[in-house]
């Protein structure tokens, strides 16, 4: 018989750890009779700003809100239809989502091979004066070095560029003691069920320290009013978080560092036991550790094999956004030239990682990478 199987998440287990502190907050909540735009998502609002190291945070529906919002206020649309927006092409598509809806042409940059992160250089090198925003996806909880291509902008003479900060897989990381979210003019997250802080149902948040773009943001979060029922800024939308949701993220934010210091702790382990055949993406010394991914030769064979002894593995993400068959035909540029990105996306896999796995779970991981390794 196999054993249980280690699943790739069980966010079950979350709500086990904290279900009294969750169902209090949310029964309270329920009661108050404000279920939107309340008490509960002005506290966390500020209670997320301060974490993160920003002035104003707006809370909307979700990530993709986010950055198609953020996009839309940092790059004043009505200027800057049909300009490029520098992105990454292997972080899932979101972006590039954000660009097209915005009118805005992705230029797509390679990545580093051993952290799967957008390249400075390489972003640096498709800047031109058609660039209206840069944004840097921290994926798999990584952090790109922002710091480094906003010196690249200055000596450039293109300072100007707005830097949008995607963190919807980096959550409390961090580069030299700064959080990522912090860097850039603005940033986006996403508090998706399964992210290193996330909700028990959507969500998302743009976050930034220039009172200018927040005002435009939480105009356009809300049909662009400036006040109830009256338009001043066209392209708004109905995005918003719900204060149930708002509450129960209150309730997780203060162990968000705790519960990071458990994924790397684990993610540690997996690397121990991977030596030749298998490379975990390593993003850096303030990593969070969102997914654990690794590079694999022979990937469907690897999952077999990981399937045969219980442990779930998935794929993120298995196809460029260049590539994707229903946006063929859109406007795109660069993406003639990703070359690294092109040889990690067949190898990549991603196996468990989250705090609630248990010690008994990691170590059959472990024993699995093992195995593997010693084929």
């Amino acid at each position: 018989m196999k054993p249980n199987a280690v699943p790739m998440n069980d966010l079950s287990r979350l709500y086990e750890r904290y279900k009294v502190k969750v169902e209090l907050e949310v029964t309270r909540t329920l009661r108050s009779g404000w279920w939107l735009n309340g008490a509960a998502g002005k506290r966390f609002a500020a209670n997320f700003a301060a974490f993160a190291g920003a002035s104003d945070c707006v809370l909307v529906a979700n990530g993709t809100d986010a950055l198609e919002l953020a996009l839309r206020a940092a790059t004043r649309l009505d200027d800057a239809h049909g300009g490029e927006v520098i992105i990454a092409a292997n972080a899932g598509g979101y972006a590039s989502c954000a660009c097209w809806h915005n009118g805005l042409i992705p230029h797509y940059v390679d990545i580093e091979a051993a952290s799967q992160l957008a390249s400075v250089q390489s972003v640096l090198d498709a800047v031109s004066s058609n660039t209206v925003a840069i944004v840097v996806t921290h994926l798999y909880g990584g952090v790109v070095d922002v710091r480094a291509i906003q010196a690249g902008l200055v000596r450039a003479g293109r300072s100007h560029i707005p830097i949008i900060e995607d963190c919807a897989q980096a959550h409390g990381a961090r580069i030299g003691g700064k959080m990522a979210g912090s860097f850039g003019d603005i940033a986006t997250f996403s508090f998706y069920p399964t992210k290193n802080l996330g909700a028990m149902g959507d969500g998302g948040a743009v976050l930034t320290s220039n009172p200018k773009v927040a005002d435009d943001v939480r105009r356009l979060h809300q049909y662009g009013w400036d006040s109830k029922y009256h338009v001043g800024l066209p392209g708004g939308r109905n995005s918003r978080m719900d204060e149930i949701q708002a509450a129960i993220l209150d309730v997780l934010l203060p162990d968000l560092d705790h519960r990071n210091e458990q994924r790397r702790a684990i993610l540690t382990r997996f690397k121990s036991a991977a030596r030749r055949r298998l490379k975990f993406v390593d993003g850096g010394d303030g990593a969070v550790a969102h997914l654990a991914v690794l590079l694999c030769d022979d990937r469907d064979a690897f999952r077999t094999f990981m399937k045969d002894r219980g442990i779930d593995t998935d794929i993120h993400y298995p196809v460029l956004d260049c590539d994707q068959a229903g946006w063929k035909g859109l406007p795109m540029k660069g993406d003639q030239d990703l070359g690294i990105s092109r040889a990690s996306i067949g190898r990549l896999c991603s196996v468990p990682c989250y705090p609630e796995m248990t010690d008994e779970e990691v170590t059959r991981v472990c024993q699995a990478l093992g195995d593997w390794e010693a084929m």
